[in-house]
């Protein structure tokens, strides 16, 4: 039932109030404890993109909000393999009515490759390959660097609404756990004759890179003690197993010296 927010912050143009400028993303993550298993996590995600002209914008707000600072809300429902980090699209997870994921959705693999990934995009609706860009350090974190485009492709970028969509995404990816720690998002929604519906450029919020970065040597941390564990077992018992020995070794020393010395008593009383 683990909770995760995360924020995104920078600018927008042709918002549907026909303003533009600052914006403020909130992405909240909710893992199902109740419907995931040992092989499988459950998520509900809810994101919220609302206009901060002044920087005093919550993290949402709806419909009636007398600014008409919305732009854009929504829901997820889906389901990853705890190991592979893909999509799984059993109904017993996420329901009869789910959409259907393909590929990455919220993270990448345990010990990431170098290499093209299969990353979810809710708008084309289909995973995007994800190319390997190069390593870097954040905060002292190596990650690795992975972007993919998509080009004016026919899609729904509103309810209801179809239009052409573009993204621009890059993600800077934790080699170890391969949690998100950077991400940055150029996005273009147009209608079908061409007209802007919005033009989006965020990235995460310095205090979320923060968080992320401190999570992960956290979770690194942990992961190399679970990997050197069943060494450190294994030392264990062959320590035990030679204590074992010596304690048996030392028990027939024992056994072997009192006879001895019995026999030696036997004899002088023969004597």
């Amino acid at each position: 039932d683990v909770v995760s927010d995360t924020r995104l912050t920078g600018s927008a143009a042709a918002l549907p109030t026909g303003a533009g400028g600052p914006v403020k993303y909130l992405s909240r993550t909710v893992a199902d404890g109740a419907a995931s298993t040992s092989d499988v996590v459950v998520f509900d995600n809810f994101t919220c993109l609302v206009s901060d002209p002044d920087g005093t914008a919550p993290d949402c707000v709806d419909d009636t909000d007398p600014d008409k600072r919305l732009v854009s809300a929504g829901t997820d429902r889906f389901a990853t393999d705890r190991v592979t980090a893909l999509a799984v699209n059993d109904e017993k997870y996420v329901g009869v009515n789910a959409t259907k994921h393909e590929g990455l959705v919220n993270k990448f693999p345990f010990d990431v490759e170098q290499k093209t990934y299969p990353f979810w995009d809710g708008i084309v609706g289909r995973a995007v390959e994800t190319a390997f860009q190069g390593e870097e350090k954040i905060d002292g974190l190596d990650v690795y660097k992975f972007s993919y485009s998509v080009a004016d492709e026919p899609a729904e970028i509103s309810a209801g609404i179809s239009g052409l969509y573009s993204m621009n995404k890059t993600m800077w990816i934790d080699k170890g756990t391969g949690s998100i720690i950077d991400e940055s998002d150029k996005q273009v929604r147009k209608l079908d004759d061409g007209t802007p519906v919005l033009d989006l450029d965020i990235s995460f919020t310095d205090e979320t890179v923060a968080a992320n970065v401190k999570d992960a040597k956290a979770n690194n941390s942990q992961l190399a003690l679970v990997a050197k564990a069943p060494w450190v077992l294994g030392l264990l018992g062959l320590l035990a197993g030679a204590g074992g020995a010596f304690l048996l070794l030392a028990g027939r020393r024992d056994d072997a010296s009192e006879a001895t010395s019995a026999d030696g008593r036997r004899a002088r009383v023969n004597g």
